[in-house]
């Protein structure tokens, strides 16, 4: 039986307690695994891995020599999170979102977060993700975070912590819908008898979400993508698919008289509302990059007049930067007044001077990130870095403190994942998706990354990660 010799190794398990026990929710999941051989099990393995193939569900690598599109590594173990979890987890969301929307029309805004003394105006000014073009605008409803994806984990001890924010352009919502019919047809007796909440309606709530940010009734939408190139084009395409509405190119959209139009074979159809999958700077060279040739001219100066609604709305990046992640449970007492439901991982900051010293003299027992690193790049991980590696990322840091932070090097949650043919522990993070429209909805699951390689804390995709269904119950 696979799940006979599954060792905890010492980690928190999602499965099992340190004891050895099943936890409560993955009794019936774990009944349904030993009622099975291993070859039937194998067996549903392939047929998942042979469905998500045909569904065509792809990413590139950058800076890959070979330029190939890969297939998602998908895992048919699910990950099982209670109700009660849940609602912490839902709440805690929602209260950071909230937060990170009232800072970044602070900041774009009066400023009073700074002028009091909460978050230094140079620390501000100073991220790459903030756009001195955005003062003094205001989206439409004030909302500027529209979609979401914050990355959670759980420490040594199960406590949920987040990890980061990701506001610009979160991916991955494509594998979370597509992961999970695959997994209705891989394991149809497991959903007939467990109380799954579904997730199927996110593609309508996400439309239902950009709706609500036009004035018209029935507003002209629009997907903007960088084109196929892009790592996540699969995904852009696909939303626009679900959501019924065009995926265009910035070829295919063009400013006229302060409105924003796309072209078509009927001749000019105004756009109202655009969901925009690519950073800001490339969004516009008129404003922005001059040497973009993925946006369109003059599109921020029609956002600028109310006439077009973006998603999510310029200046957001200025929130993905890691030094002003470390600031946010002092946002949420700021402008909420109240505690953090769900916890930073405890921050150093290499901008500050002790902070340095200490970073330096143990970047062996640390994880060091570039501010705006991302997909597990432009970071070391000190205890299995080289001493050479560490020697240079030191000089690295002492060189631009202000763009690196450092966290412990946490002892990630594991859940039993296929390896081959056998279960063996793989840590895991989570990213749900979070919809600022209305009202703030948030997907019940999300992707949970895993880390396929043996001993590996690196989730992502591009650094050989893959993913996981994550079931929460009703």
């Amino acid at each position: 039986m696979l799940l006979t010799n599954y060792q905890t190794d010492s980690f928190y398990d999602e499965m099992f307690s340190e004891e050895g026990g099943i936890r409560q929710s993955y009794h019936i999941l774990k009944s349904r695994i030993e009622g099975m051989d291993d070859k039937e099990l194998l067996k549903r393995k392939a047929s998942a891995e042979k469905a998500l193939l045909s569904l065509g569900i792809t990413f590139n690598v950058y800076g890959d020599e070979e330029e190939e599109e890969r297939i998602m590594p998908f895992d048919i173990i699910p990950r099982i999170v209670t109700s009660f979890e849940w609602k912490k987890m839902e709440e805690g969301l929602k209260q950071r979102i909230r937060a990170l929307n009232l800072f970044i029309q602070d900041i774009y805004g009066d400023e009073k977060i700074i002028k009091d003394g909460v978050i230094p105006a140079e620390i501000v000014y100073s991220s790459s993700g903030y756009l001195k073009e955005c003062k003094g605008i205001k989206p439409p409803k004030g909302i500027w975070i529209h979609i979401t994806g914050t990355d959670l984990v759980r420490d040594g001890d199960g406590q949920m912590l987040v990890l980061e924010d990701n506001l610009r352009c979160p991916s991955g919502v494509s594998y979370v819908l597509e992961n999970r019919e695959v997994m209705k047809k891989t394991f149809p007796e497991l959903f007939a008898s467990l109380s799954v909440r579904p997730i199927y309606d996110y593609p309508i709530r996400l439309r239902g979400m950009l709706e609500h940010l036009s004035d018209k009734p029935n507003p002209n939408i629009g997907v903007l993508t960088p084109g196929i190139y892009n790592s996540a084009y699969y995904e852009h395409s696909f939303l626009a698919s679900r959501m019924g509405v065009p995926l265009v190119e910035g070829t295919d959209l063009t400013v006229r008289d302060d409105k924003l139009y796309m072209r078509t074979t009927k001749g000019l159809k105004q756009v109202d509302v655009l969901y925009r999958r690519i950073d800001d700077t490339f969004m516009d060279p008129k404003t922005f990059r001059k040497d973009s040739l993925l946006g369109v001219p003059g599109i921020f100066e029609v956002f600028k007049k109310g006439n077009v609604a973006l998603a999510n709305a310029p200046g957001t990046g200025v929130a993905d930067d890691k030094v002003i992640y470390s600031y946010v449970p002092d946002f949420i007492k700021y402008y909420l007044g109240e505690e953090p439901i769900i916890p930073n991982v405890p921050t150093y900051l290499c901008s500050r001077e002790k902070d340095l010293k200490y970073v330096c003299e143990n970047i062996g027992n640390l994880v060091v990130k570039a501010a705006n690193g991302a997909g597990g790049y432009g970071m070391i991980i000190g205890p299995v870095a080289s001493e050479k590696e560490k020697e240079e990322f030191v000089e690295k840091v002492k060189a631009d403190p202000r763009n690196y932070i450092a966290q412990p090097v946490l002892s990630l949650s594991r859940i039993p994942t296929l390896i081959e043919d056998k279960l063996e522990g793989r840590h895991v993070d989570l990213r749900p998706f979070i919809l600022y429209g209305e009202e703030i909805y948030v997907m019940p699951g999300g992707l949970t990354r895993v880390a396929l390689r043996r001993g590996s804390l690196v989730v992502n995709s591009s650094q050989g990660g893959g993913s996981k269904d994550t079931w929460v119950m009703g």
